[in-house]
């Protein structure tokens, strides 16, 4: 399960698809639906769903997954998101919803706007005051929490969602 992403969009400094397209980012200008992964800082890669329209940078980072049944840190951050799930440039591009390799689906619709936490997003130098990073607050395995928002006890996390994964 998502439990934290970021959006990005080509009309702020933060988006890589900001001031233009080049080979690199060229999936984020294209059709909605569809994965981009890049690599960060040369070390790790990052899992983006395109989203908006064609032709317009615009995306959002999944930055952390809860994973049913595994260490609740296992993929608490972007980088470890995709090294969790082996994922690197040859997912870019994929549709997600149309491969067998890698794909989103709906989960269970049990979420409230409350149990969302809306804050800056983080690891950026440009455009840090923009508050387009979501987080499920009920979650163990985001990769920060907002200043005064206090880690769920076990009782109250997603660990005790059944059939969630």
């Amino acid at each position: 399960m998502i439990v934290e992403t970021e959006a990005y969009s080509q009309e702020e400094e933060a988006c890589h698809g900001y001031n233009k397209k080049t080979l690199s980012n060229k999936v984020l200008f294209g059709e909605p639906g569809r994965f981009y992964i890049y690599r960060s800082y040369g070390i790790h890669h990052c899992l983006n769903i395109v989203t908006d329209k064609d032709n317009f940078a615009s995306g959002v980072l999944i930055r952390a997954v809860f994973i049913s049944n595994k260490n609740e840190r296992l993929a608490s951050g972007p980088g470890l998101v995709t090294k969790t799930f082996e994922l690197d440039n040859k997912f870019n591009s994929l549709e997600i919803l149309n491969n067998k390799c890698l794909w989103i689906s709906k989960g269970k619709s049990y979420l409230e706007k409350k149990d969302l936490i809306q804050t800056t997003r983080i690891g950026i130098s440009k455009a840090k005051n923009i508050k387009w990073r979501w987080y499920l607050k009920r979650s163990r395995s985001i990769s920060k929490r907002e200043k005064g928002d206090r880690n769920p006890n076990l009782k109250n996390s997603t660990n005790n969602l059944s059939g969630v994964t």
